[in-house]
Order: C-alpha cells, then sequence, then structure tokens
C-alpha cells in the first residue's frame, strides 16, 4: 500500500520527501536511550523523523533517535517508511505475539567503526582469549571471589548453584511457589504463572541487551559461554542480570496475582532498567570484557586496507604499482 503523496512528491524532486536521515555521529549514544517502548492495536508511521503512533484515542510522537529497542504488540500495523526510519536511527525492533516474543530485525549500527567487533572476532577465534573472557564474565557474578583457576565445567556448576539459590530466595520472600522452571517455548499459554512470567522478563533483557551489542556493532552470535545460536552472545551478556533483575521482577509479579502477567512484567522491567541504568551498564560491560585495560578506538568513520605485513593502510588511495610502490590519490572505494 503506497503512502499518499510521496511518489508525486519524489517524481517532481527527485528526491526521497521528508527530513534528511540523521548523521550517526547526531545520534543518541546507546546509554543514553529510552530502554524500549511497547505498542499493540496501533499504527505505526513516521512524520519527519518521529514515529507516530496512532489509534483511535489519538496519536502520539515518539522520537526516533532516543529508542532502543521498540515492541510491536498484537494488532500493530508499521509501514515501511516507519521501518526505514527505525533502521536509520539503530533501533530494535521486537515483534512481541501473544504467545511470546520473537526477534524480527534490528537496526544498523550506532557506529562505523568494526573496532569491537573485530577484537570480539579475535577473541573467541583463540580458545586462551574466549577462556579468559569467559571466566571474566564469572567473575562480574561471584564478587570477590577469585575464579581464575577454574574450569569451564567448575564455573558453569558455580553459575548453576547461584542460579538456583536466586530462584529459592525469590521465592521465600514473595511466597510463590517454586521447583524448577519447565517452559514450552513453542507453548506459551501451557507454562505456569511464574514460568511465563520469567519467560516475559527475560524476553524484555534479551530484547535490551540485543539492541546494545548490535548498536555497538559487536556481533550477536560470537558467544564466550553460549555458542552455536545466532543470539549467543545476547544470552552471554543477558546472563550477568538475570539473577538481580529479570528473576526478582517476575516473581514480585507473579506475587500480586495480576491477569495480564507479561503485560504487567513488561511494565515493571521497564521500571527497572530505568531504575538500575542498565542500558550504561550493558555498554560499558561489554567494552570492559572486548577491550579489557585497551584503549582501542570505537567510534568515527575510519576505513582502512587490509594488509598481511602492516596490518591497516589507508584507503582512498590508489596503489598502482605494486613494484614500485608508487602511490596516487584517489575515491574512496
Amino acid at each position: 500500500m503506497e503512502e499518499s503523496g510521496g511518489d508525486k512528491s519524489q517524481k517532481a524532486s527527485n528526491a526521497i520527501p521528508g527530513s534528511p536521515p540523521s548523521d550517526i555521529m547526531d545520534l543518541s549514544r546507546m546509554e543514553d536511550r529510552m530502554s524500549f517502548a511497547y505498542f499493540e492495536r496501533c499504527t505505526i508511521n513516521r512524520s519527519d523523523n518521529a514515529i507516530t503512533v496512532e489509534n483511535a484515542a489519538g496519536t502520539i510522537y515518539v522520537p526516533a533517535a532516543s529508542l532502543s529497542v521498540l515492541m510491536l504488540g498484537p494488532g500493530t500495523k508499521v509501514t515501511h517508511r516507519a521501518m526505514e526510519l527505525i533502521g536509520e536511527n539503530g533501533a530494535t525492533v521486537i515483534w512481541v505475539g501473544e504467545r511470546g516474543v520473537r526477534m524480527y530485525a534490528f537496526g544498523k549500527p550506532l557506529t562505523h567503526s568494526s573496532a569491537l567487533l573485530q577484537r570480539q572476532a579475535a577473541l573467541v577465534s583463540n580458545s586462551r582469549s574466549r577462556l579468559a573472557v569467559a571466566r571474566r564474565m564469572y567473575e562480574m557474578r561471584f564478587e570477590g571471589e577469585d575464579v581464575s583457576g577454574l574450569t569451564m565445567q567448575q564455573l558453569r556448576g558455580r553459575e548453576g548453584a547461584r542460579v538456583r539459590k536466586a530462584y529459592r530466595a525469590c521465592a521465600k520472600e514473595t511466597g510463590v511457589a517454586w521447583t524448577k522452571r519447565s517452559y514450552n517455548p513453542n507453548d506459551f499459554d501451557s507454562g505456569s504463572e511464574i514460568d511465563q512470567a520469567l519467560t516475559a522478563a527475560h524476553t524484555c533483557l534479551y530484547g535490551l541487551v540485543h539492541a546494545a551489542i548490535v548498536s555497538l556493532g559487536c556481533s550477536p552470535g560470537l558467544g564466550f559461554v553460549h555458542t552455536g545460536h545466532e543470539r549467543s552472545f545476547v544470552y552471554d551478556i543477558a546472563d550477568l542480570y538475570k539473577a538481580e533483575i529479570s528473576i526478582p521482577v517476575a516473581f514480585r509479579i507473579t506475587a500480586k496475582g495480576v491477569y495480564d502477567i507479561p503485560g504487567e512484567v513488561r511494565r515493571a522491567m521497564r521500571d527497572e532498567f530505568y531504575r538500575t541504568s542498565l542500558v550504561k551498564k550493558v555498554v560499558k560491560d561489554i567494552k570492559s570484557l572486548l577491550l579489557f585495560e585497551e584503549d582501542a578506538k570505537t567510534d568515527g568513520d575510519n576505513l582502512y586496507l587490509w594488509d598481511e605485513k602492516c596490518g591497516e593502510v589507508p584507503s582512498g588511495v590508489q596503489y598502482s604499482s605494486a613494484v614500485s610502490g608508487e602511490e596516487i590519490e584517489g575515491d574512496v572505494p
């Protein structure tokens, strides 16, 4: 379905109508953005550089550059121009179904640099460095404990005990009956109330972490603890915060006996993200894990050519003679 006036304007001016795309340097940093916004039974469109959300009650405007995650619930319609704007501004879009949440698409990174992605790929491709990063992830969960000599098997055991302890503590505090985590990922409604709440809470956390990862230019699929899945790194990072954020929220909402558990959990997670400034923490932790103490440049619009001896050589140069070494300046490829 075409949008009114778009084609006529484009033919007349031979340019795309509306405001020009935001320059990447003008976009809000990931850590300064709203965690997520959820909408259902409405139409998502755009007006200049804002997302419009329209239903029978009226229209609201959301600055696209301030969004981390846009969650689209049942009955939502979204236009091509809205998706274009969302992509230009580096926001993640998640389609939210009544039986669970599926990742549909994500926007472009908020950086043109591939420094963090290259660093991530190098670390995960070497067994020693991969183990070192995995241990650092576990160290962040076991504050004050030395895990440098533990194997991955031992670390997994320690982590399993920590999570079980978190479940038991939340169950005791809220009075929610708890035995173990049991749910069918393909049938959300078949789970118990607490399992539904946990699934909804974890999904919100996954969405926010996924948005942070792709906004920094990293790969969601290159995990250090998890492996083999397109969101392995998402699960790695999200696991750092479950015991402090999503698990307590899920038990607290379940204990209230509310009718709309997924909706109440989403709203509670939104408030918790704001209260804990989680976006800033996620960005800081990812950079800490991948960069260690190095002062690597992860921003800017730097483009180089790879060289097996030098590592990097300038682009925008015409290397016309490999023998003489003559260089002629030219356009960036």
